[in-house]
């Protein structure tokens, strides 16, 4: 980046570094955005499952099952065989969701 700025005016230099500062602090405050809408969401996410034990219950049933079909999966590939796995456990109850 030095080696750029060399054979750049003053006025460049200095109009390319305001830029990259600009930046890297819009940079800074759209992560410290997303940590804090995460946080929250791990919070209301907590809240949610300590007041529905039915529904943590659901969730650990569901992901169990998507392990094992992910381990199921792998174990599939390593003895060669090629074929797709499954859709995602997930996404047959909520289609769109993502995964396979």
């Amino acid at each position: 980046m030095y080696n750029e700025y060399n054979n750049l005016s003053f006025e460049e230099q200095l109009h390319l570094t305001e830029s990259l500062i600009r930046r890297r602090h819009n940079q800074q405050m759209f992560l410290r955005r997303n940590v804090q809408l995460l946080q929250q969401e791990l919070s209301f996410e907590a809240e949610l499952l300590e007041d529905n034990p039915e529904l943590a219950q659901t969730i650990h049933s569901f992901n169990m099952q998507e392990i094992q079909s992910h381990q199921q999966g792998l174990s599939g590939v390593m003895q060669g065989d090629s074929t797709p796995r499954e859709q995602s456990v997930w996404n047959k109850f909520f289609p769109g969701l993502g995964g396979n």
